[in-house]
């Protein structure tokens, strides 16, 4: 099987599952709506992300609007580079690697230019509508990242003595994420973990 044939089967279920789950979430659930999967450890928790990773807002509309650019210049140089390396039969792990960060940074990006436009907002006590009449909750470009896999494994207080933050609640792992997230990290560490074996093996080569 070619490159390009293991790196597709790999991003394309990776970018399917999230636009389908993200979607059924929209769908079915209010914001702020939680599922629990395992206890009080895992749950599907329904947010939405304005802005960059772990909630952060920049400049308001303009860094919104700065921020999907970045997004797509970002994935034109990362698409063209897996495709650099794909042409020249780099080895399949860094191509898999490169292709799952590829389907989560799209991912995320169709959130932001699409679902503003094709999804009416999700509040606190109503489900968003898919297509609905009135138009979407915001303009091309500045629609909001779904977000859902929460897990609180451990739930405690920081002690009395603790130098800081002594008696209040401590959470972990408190990020709120979504698949395209994940695939994002888990192909950063994996790059970053065998990077060494990667290149060396391209070295031989």
């Amino acid at each position: 099987m070619s490159l390009l044939k293991k790196s597709v089967l790999l991003a394309a279920p990776i970018l399917v599952a999230d636009q389908a789950l993200k979607v059924w979430i929209k769908t079915h659930m209010a914001l702020n709506e939680s599922i629990s999967l395992i206890g009080n450890k895992a749950f599907i928790h329904f947010t939405e992300n304005a802005g960059m990773a772990f909630g952060i807002e920049l400049f308001g509309s303009t860094g919104k609007l700065l921020l999907t650019l970045l997004r797509i210049v970002f994935i034109g140089v990362l698409v063209w580079f897996t495709w650099k390396q794909i042409r020249r039969k780099a080895p399949v792990g860094l191509v898999l690697g490169l292709s799952a960060m590829c389907a989560g940074a799209v991912g995320n990006l169709i959130d932001c230019l699409f679902y503003g436009v094709i999804f009416s907002a999700s509040t606190y006590t109503q489900v968003a509508q898919l297509f609905p009449e009135g138009g979407g909750y915001e303009l091309f470009g500045f629609g909001w990242v779904v977000d859902m896999f929460y897990f609180p494994v451990i739930q405690t207080t920081y002690p009395s003595w603790f130098p800081f933050n002594a008696g209040e609640r401590f959470i972990f792992f408190r990020p709120i994420f979504n698949l395209a997230d994940a695939a994002i990290t888990c192909s950063v560490f994996y790059l970053l973990i065998f990077q060494r074996s990667l290149f060396l093996r391209e070295e031989k080569k």
